[in-house]
């Protein structure tokens, strides 16, 4: 599974981790993916808390949906889990991610100024986003 996680996360992201760091994170406790053909979302849930470490979703399959079903599956199991709050990070200036997010409910907790690297040597900022996973989402 490691190396398919990779092998997705390369199509969508300038600094895509690889296999050896997705197997590393697939053995922790509370670490889970959720593996589609044209997309992944990875968490981690600790005690009452969980995190998207990672959503991914092909260029070509973008805005047909999978992203918001892999955040609502994700969300259902951390729930499962014991999960009662939702965090993440994205890039500033990711705007279809933001969408996606906002969406589904997530509203800003924080910021990390510089936080993200892009190839041309320029880094851009993360929102931190948090959502209370007692209320459905949509």
């Amino acid at each position: 599974m490691a190396h398919r996680l990779a092998e997705l996360h390369a199509e969508c992201f300038d600094a895509p981790w690889d296999a050896r760091a997705f197997a590393e994170l697939l053995v922790q406790p509370g670490v889970f993916a959720l593996l589609e053909a044209a997309g992944f979302i990875l968490i981690r849930t600790v005690a009452d808390e969980a995190e998207i470490l990672t959503l991914a979703v092909r260029p070509p399959a973008r805005k047909a949906g999978l992203g918001l079903s892999l955040v609502q599956r994700g969300a259902a199991l951390a729930i499962s889990q014991g999960a009662r709050r939702l965090f993440l990070e994205v890039a500033e200036d990711n705007g279809a991610a933001r969408a996606l997010y906002a969406r589904t409910g997530f509203a800003e907790a924080g910021r990390r100024p510089d936080y993200y690297a892009r190839t041309d040597g320029s880094r851009v900022g993360a929102l931190v986003l948090a959502r209370d996973l007692s209320q459905p989402l949509p």
